[in-house]
């Protein structure tokens, strides 16, 4: 007997699937749609932007150094008392020797003040030392006046000590032992009274003589200084070095303290550079860098960090290893790279404008077909003028807008035309 044949589910109802599929297919095109039209794009010139790739490679951990040569020690020249320019003895540039005369200057205000200043002073040391002679004559007045109550006093009493045994006898009447007796006891009373003069006389001294002499130093001390204002009116060179920025014209004006130039030691020379703010918890001192000055390799360390921030960017100082290089000239620009540490193989992104917008955290990577770029969150580690180390959301064959993004921080996807 004969079975009638059963269609299996996927038959019967195939009309009803086709019909299924294609309402997912349309509800998920217009998902799609509405979801690219939700998401705020920007529609960019492929020529205008520039695309690189996340690679696998060595990451080298440096930064660049951008610097210039400097002496070691540099002296400013101020004008110590001012005036006008009267003789010109060097010119900017020039290399002079220590105690050698830069500039004279005139200044008859100063010349008549300091005479002035020079008489009264002069005056005041002259009424010390007036003062200081008459202690000292009072002294020696004392000292003749108790040498001759002495003598007064040893000369009555050996005539008395004479006169004692002859009146015994009758030979000298009683009137004149009384008068001898009564000289002796007023001499030895002017005796006392002159001996206890000189003692406060001396007493007097002593406590005098040391502020008078402390006086004499300080008006001499004083007297030096003020003739010593004289010579400031030629400014000499404090040590050998060469004259910069040493801008003074015969017959011109300067006030006291105008700054007339610097003197560079010949002490040699330095390098002073600056470093981007990122790798301000990077730098050490002690760390070594390589740079290159007219086609010159220069071996440099790190001396001095100054952490202040300005434009970016802080400064360091950095001294030569080993020996330093014969003519160098400052203010020759120096460009190097500083080794922050070592080595080592890491994913890596060239570095770009794009950091300065994202600051890292984020980045615009090209779709398989290249149409265009949706923005991703990233996580980048070190990086160098070169390279960035990508610590997560890129992976190696990834192509990354690495060109400026201003203005695009608002935007999810950037369509290239």
């Amino acid at each position: 007997m004969d079975e009638p044949l059963r269609q299996n589910w996927l038959r019967r109802h195939r009309r009803g699937v086709w019909l299924a599929l294609g309402l997912v297919g349309v509800m998920l095109a217009l998902a799609f749609g509405v979801r690219q039209f939700a998401a705020p794009s920007l529609a960019v010139p492929s020529g205008e932007i520039v695309v690189a790739r996340v690679e696998r490679g060595l990451f080298h951990d440096t930064t660049s150094l951008q610097g210039r040569i400097e002496p070691r020690d540099t002296i400013y020249l101020d004008a110590a008392e001012g005036g006008r320019v009267r003789r010109l003895f060097v010119r900017s540039g020039d290399h002079v020797a220590a105690g050698q005369p830069l500039v004279e200057f005139t200044n008859t205000t100063l010349e008549l003040d300091i005479l002035s200043q020079e008489a009264r002073l002069i005056e005041s040391i002259t009424q010390l030392q007036a003062y200081q002679q008459q202690l000292e004559q009072n002294r020696s007045d004392n000292a003749q006046a108790l040498a001759l109550t002495r003598y007064d006093r040893t000369r009555v009493h050996r005539d008395l000590n004479r006169s004692l045994p002859l009146a015994e006898r009758g030979f000298v009447a009683a009137k004149t032992i009384d008068s001898l007796k009564d000289e002796l006891q007023s001499v030895e009373d002017r005796h006392a009274i002159q001996e206890a003069r000189g003692q406060r006389q001396t007493r007097l001294s002593a406590l005098q003589q040391p502020q008078i002499d402390t006086q004499l130093a300080t008006l001499g001390k004083s007297l030096a200084v003020t003739r010593a204002k004289l010579g400031d009116l030629t400014v000499r060179a404090p040590a050998a070095g060469r004259l910069a920025a040493f801008e003074v014209e015969l017959g011109e004006n300067r006030n006291r303290g105008d700054r007339l130039g610097e003197l560079a030691l010949d002490t040699g020379f330095r390098v002073t550079a600056r470093v981007d703010e990122y790798y301000l918890g990077r730098v050490q001192v002690g760390q070594r860098a390589e740079a290159e000055a007219h086609g010159r390799r220069l071996a440099l360390v790190v001396t001095r960090i100054y952490p202040q921030v300005a434009e970016g960017s802080f400064g360091v100082d950095l001294d030569f290893a080993g020996q330093q290089p014969v003519g160098l000239v400052a203010g020759e620009a120096v460009r190097g790279r500083l080794s922050l540490g070592a080595h080592r193989r890491a994913i890596l992104l060239p570095a770009g404008a794009f950091l300065e917008a994202s600051g890292g955290q984020w980045a615009f990577v090209l779709a398989p077909g290249g149409e265009h770029a949706e923005r991703q969150p990233i996580r980048i580690g070190r990086r160098n003028a070169e390279q960035v180390e990508i610590l997560a959301g890129l992976s190696p064959g990834d192509r990354v807008i690495t060109s400026s993004y201003d203005g695009w921080d608002a935007y999810q996807r950037i369509n290239l035309r």
